[in-house]
């Protein structure tokens, strides 16, 4: 019996895993089906982040109440503020990634803003004593520097690592979430993402985002692998449970042999993509992209790679093109305007050279 595509749907965008490539595979999918999205009000990018979550960071929540199908911007989750805006039968998932690769990841993006990282000369020296950069007196500000995701679900990333607090921790987000996918394998978590949700393939179908080029990535010791897994112990404990239930959940619902099948299909599929709508066939360094509109936001000492589409797409291709690779700050801004016409537009990246043809895209009928 085929099953109908849930259109409720709320990611919880967890921070350095991959998240914006779901969050633009989510705008896309709103776009496609004409679906509301719960944008975050006035200027702001995030929804209240690092605040938890409470429903009137939702642009025109007040007046409208629960109408929104989709919600992917960033939040500190509460559940209870988040059932406000969503209806009853939303379908919730998350994506988590290894502690190991987050921490490397997060103290190059965030070098400049965390006063842990900042105090320290490279990764390997902070996780060698974290606790002499780390102070909790700034812990709002060191967010990054520590259990990330177990804040990012809004738990104390602080708190005592004790065996039944970890349990029912883990426990509370099984209940609070149908699905949690792991970064580290993307493309099964999409086929995976497709059945749960009835999804067709180009749904899920992806070009990478937010990625950053491999010279800025610092090259952590066996010693600083390890001490991540004790410094960072509650993250690693939520990453260890999800991963075996990521697995269990594949086997349940698609099967190894039938998911090895569907990947090569993503695969060949986003190949197609790449060499129909990017003059490079892959992603580019930041001062390589042509097109400014489309240059992704730049943090800290990372070199966030961007796209640049071909010059002899025909409208309709471009529009699909345009969709695949347009930056996370640009796209909100773009639906916001869409959404909110009669709002006064997001700052962010619109006053650049052309992003007005995009801008323009013509409204989802």
């Amino acid at each position: 019996m085929p099953c109908r595509a849930k259109t409720n749907v709320m990611f919880l965008k967890t921070h350095k895993t991959a998240s914006s490539t779901v969050l633009n595979i989510m705008f896309r999918f709103a776009e496609s089906y004409n679906l509301t999205v719960a944008l975050p009000a006035d200027h702001h990018v995030h929804l209240g982040y690092p605040e938890t979550f409470l429903a009137h960071f939702v642009e025109a929540f007040q007046a409208t109440g629960q109408n929104y199908n989709i919600m992917c911007n960033h939040l500190r989750f509460n559940p209870s503020e988040v059932q406000k805006v969503m209806a009853a039968n939303t379908f919730y998932f998350s994506i988590l990634r290894s502690p190991i690769s987050l921490l490397e990841s997060s103290y190059i993006y965030y070098k400049n803003i965390v006063p842990a990282f900042r105090l320290s000369k490279d990764v390997n020296e902070y996780l060698a004593s974290p606790t002499k950069y780390y102070h909790l007196a700034d812990s709002r500000e060191n967010i990054y520097a520590r259990n990330i995701m177990w804040f990012d679900f809004g738990y104390d990333n602080n708190a005592q690592d004790n065996r039944k607090y970890v349990q029912a921790v883990l426990k509370e987000i099984e209940q609070n979430f149908h699905l949690i996918l792991i970064a580290e394998y993307f493309d099964e978590s999409m086929i995976l993402l497709k059945h749960v949700l009835c999804w067709d393939l180009d749904d899920v179908i992806y070009f990478k985002l937010n990625s950053r080029s491999q010279d800025t990535v610092q090259t952590l010791t066996p010693e600083s692998k390890e001490r991540i897994k004790a410094w960072c112990s509650l993250d690693w404990q939520l990453y260890l449970h999800f991963n075996q239930s990521f697995w269990r959940t594949i086997e349940e619902t698609v099967g190894l042999k039938e998911l090895e099948k569907e990947v090569n299909h993503l695969r060949m599929r986003q190949k197609e993509l790449m060499e129909t709508c990017l003059s490079d066939q892959k992603a580019v360094e930041k001062d390589r992209i042509q097109n400014k509109a489309l240059l992704p936001f730049q943090s800290g000492a990372a070199n966030i790679l961007g796209y640049n589409l071909r010059q002899d797409l025909d409208n309709r291709t471009l529009r699909t093109c345009q969709r695949m690779v347009m930056p996370e700050l640009q796209y909100t801004s773009y639906l916001y305007a869409v959404q909110h016409p009669h709002k006064k537009r997001k700052p962010f990246g619109l006053s650049l050279p052309g992003l007005q043809k995009m801008t323009q895209l013509p409204v989802p009928n």
